[in-house]
């Protein structure tokens, strides 16, 4: 006869409920006390009242794609000095005040600088697979993983929300519902979105939304599976709680058919902190939700070297965690936030060799837009009309402060007064743009791919420029194998303290919320 054994954590779980039905037998009165209007169901459900941390009914996930330590300290930073007029001083964000932080490492199967298809899988699911690849095993890829949201929807009936400011279809947002061996299969993506059944999603468009014209786009697909679509940002926030099953894409898109930069946003566009408020109206409901929301274009602004994109970002995705822990402080017996990067991009650096020991970050205020936003408004005009170097740097110092020591105004530019080198460099840029404009990898010179990347010359010469100036620096236009913090707050906080790989991000989840 097999011989019956339980597991460690299976003889502790039975131990401490024997033990809390004891202390519950003794002390009824005191228990109903602490949560009278509970159902027994719902109880059991919570871990016997929360006495041995019970379990988050209300759970918030928020990536901050390629959002390192740097990423998050040059935020701090830049808030603290700008706010106190240049002092050497450290704002706060909303969650680096979270009582829980720990260091996680986010290499996958393929490298130790993964890419976020990867890493997503691993959050999602407690999976490692190859960079590229979304929620199946790697190699072979014929295996898929199931994802902490399906799980939680289809065990729980727990609603869920998946928000991106990137595409809707992009590898973070994708990696919670979709299965696919590689990230670019866009279309079918999109279709998986449709037939997930979760309750809310909301972000950029689709990458490939017609896929190859013959057959109903992913907009139809979504309708025909239940969604209401709303394209329009005055729809989107008429909608009411019991609106039903929605997917709103942004009517403001911009470069890569994704939201705007939170820098480059109008008045009165909604950013990700509108998303996760219509997000948490839409999905509240008494048997819990779950709601993944993604900061994606920290890492397009790092792979573009853009530092000031990048700190205004990590900014916006400060309010938007707010904005759950607005509903934490309503909830604080039910809800869990936890805020995490995928990877971290563009190995940035808060000092750089010409500032020495000093960063002079208020000289980022001088930036208006971010390094697409000035390509699409200013530079693709250049390009086209052939504009004279002097004239485009008219545009530059009114948009980055950069000054040439020709300028009229030179005497007030303080350390924004550019040198004869930068001069140089940034004429040289210049005249690459208008000659050959952005360029693959494998078409440049070891020399150009260093300074410019595959992006505008001008403007990675523009952002480098100013970057330099302020005690910036980047190592690289991709991911780095750097490891990243996870912060948390509420039930079940305390586990993600410590230093642990991404996988446990799922195991941890599964194990609070009781999954399997």
């Amino acid at each position: 006869m097999k011989e019956n054994k339980m597991s460690r954590r299976s003889f502790l779980k039975a131990g401490a409920f024997a033990s809390a039905a004891g202390m519950l037998a003794a002390a009824p009165a005191a228990a109903h006390a602490a949560a009278p209007n509970v159902d027994k169901a719902a109880e059991e459900e919570n871990g016997l009242l929360g006495i041995f941390g019970g379990k988050p009914k209300y759970v918030f996930l928020f990536i901050g794609d390629g959002m390192g330590t740097a990423q998050i300290q040059s935020a701090r930073f830049y808030k603290g000095t700008v706010e106190n007029n240049g002092a050497v001083t450290e704002g706060e964000l909303s969650f680096t005040q979270f009582p829980e932080v720990g260091s996680v490492t986010t290499y996958d199967s393929t490298s130790f600088c993964p890419d976020s298809a990867s890493t997503a899988t691993s959050i999602a699911t407690g999976h490692k697979t190859e960079s590229g690849v979304i929620n199946m095993c790697p190699w072979t890829r014929d295996v898929p993983y199931e994802t902490i949201a399906e799980k939680l929807h289809a065990q729980k009936n727990y609603k869920v929300g998946v928000v991106s400011s990137v595409n809707i279809d992009h590898a973070t947002p994708a990696a919670f519902y979709a299965h696919q061996k590689t990230r670019k299969n866009y279309y079918a993506i999109g279709k998986e979105l449709a037939a997930s059944g979760f309750e809310y999603f909301a972000g950029g468009e689709f990458q490939k939304v017609n896929g190859d014209g013959t057959g109903p786009n992913n907009h139809e697909i979504a309708a025909q599976n239940g969604y209401n679509v709303v394209t329009r940002q005055a729809d989107a926030a008429a909608l009411k709680a019991g609106a039903g099953k929605t997917l709103i894409i942004a009517e403001a898109l911009a470069d890569g058919k994704a939201m705007n930069y939170s820098m480059d946003a109008a008045a009165g566009e909604w950013q990700l902190t509108d998303y996760v408020k219509k997000g948490i109206e839409l999905l509240d409901n008494k048997k819990g939700f779950f709601l993944m929301t993604e900061s994606g274009k920290i890492d397009w602004a790092c792979h573009a070297n853009d530092a000031a994109a990048s700190i205004h970002d990590v900014l916006e995705m400060s309010n938007a965690v707010q904005t759950a822990v607005d509903f934490y402080n309503a909830h604080p017996n039910d809800t869990l936030i936890l805020v995490t990067a995928d990877h971290e991009t563009g190995g940035m650096a808060i000092g750089y060799k010409t500032t020495n020991y000093d960063t002079f970050l208020t000289n980022l205020t001088h930036q208006k837009m971010s390094y697409a936003k000035f390509d699409s408004t200013y530079v693709k005009g250049y390009i086209a009309n052939k504009t004279p170097f002097e004239a485009a740097m008219a545009d530059v110092k009114a948009n980055f402060g950069l000054t040439l020591p020709t300028d009229p105004d030179a005497a007030k530019a303080g350390k924004l007064l550019l040198t004869d080198y930068e001069v140089e460099n940034l004429r040289k840029a210049y005249e690459r743009t208008l000659a050959v404009g952005s360029s693959s990898q494998k078409e440049m010179s070891q020399q150009d791919y260093e300074l410019y990347g595959t992006y505008i010359p001008f403007s990675m010469a523009v952002c480098h420029t100013i970057n330099h100036k302020s005690g910036m620096d980047h190592t690289t236009y991709a991911h780095t194998g750097a490891p990243v913090n996870i912060y948390a707050l509420g039930v079940g906080a305390e586990k993600f303290r410590g230093v642990f790989d991404n996988t446990e991000i799922y195991h941890k989840l599964a194990e609070l919320t009781g999954v399997q």
